[in-house]
């Protein structure tokens, strides 16, 4: 299988707090992986160093055949890795599609064509009739796909979703999921971060379990789920 991602021997130190230690994993083009684990585990500080956000304390990280361990953030976006963030982060002075056209200014040089591109991607996303309010204006669920239009407008080929679902009814994960679904067709990889199972039971091909900072297991959901260490770490115990 094709690797678009190689986390190798990854650690993060922050002063004697030790986030990432020693992970590895691979990604494969066209997967769905989930990353889950307790509060602290190390998920977005992972994130953060895949995407350029922090530099790496040791290790490296491979993408599409690229050393991106020291890249920065915005070179790292125009190779073809897009994110969101946990808590959103639209610049709220501005309307939805001028959100969104920063994100296509990724890939095109004259603003006409990235707000043209923009466009399209409010419509993938449902935000068209929502294009011309101010982000700040938002409700929680049209801020969250706000985070994963403006991702998709880079055009990744690997989309980071830092937990997406967050804060969502039930009808809005629905909405989410759908979405998720339609950016799978289109090729895009995904690896997210999600604390709610039956998210990630639905969407990942395979799962990757962090607990303080290691990587303790990596399976297809059933492995996961079923694994007795898992169980212990992440789920509370039988």
């Amino acid at each position: 299988m094709d690797k678009i991602l190689e986390i190798k021997n990854v650690k993060k130190q922050f002063s004697g707090l030790v986030a990432n230690e020693d992970i590895s994993f691979d990604v494969y083009r066209g997967e769905s992986v989930g990353i889950v684990g307790p509060n602290g585990a190390g998920k977005t500080t992972l994130f953060n160093l895949i995407s350029g956000a922090l530099p790496l304390t040791t290790g490296e990280i491979w993408f599409d055949g690229h050393n991106i361990t020291k890249a920065k953030a915005y070179d790292i976006c125009k190779l073809g890795i897009g994110r969101t963030f946990q808590i959103p982060q639209a610049l709220e002075d501005l309307t939805v599609l001028q959100n969104v056209i920063i994100g296509a200014l990724c890939r095109f040089d004259k603003q006409e064509q990235a707000a043209e591109y923009a466009k399209k991607t409010l419509e993938l996303c449902g935000l068209t009739a929502c294009q011309d309010m101010f982000a700040h204006s938002l409700n929680i669920t049209q801020k969250k796909r706000l985070e994963i239009c403006r991702a998709l407008a880079t055009q990744p080929k690997l989309l980071l979703l830092d937990e997406t679902m967050a804060g969502l009814s039930c009808e809005g994960r629905r909405d989410a999921l759908l979405l998720i679904e339609e950016i799978k067709k289109q090729g895009i990889t995904i690896v997210m971060i999600e604390h709610i199972m039956e998210v990630i039971m639905t969407i990942s091909t395979r799962i990757i379990v962090l607990n303080s900072g290691k990587l303790l297991m990596m399976g297809t959901p059933k492995e996961v789920t079923s694994d007795a260490g898992v169980i212990e770490a992440y789920l509370g115990g039988a």
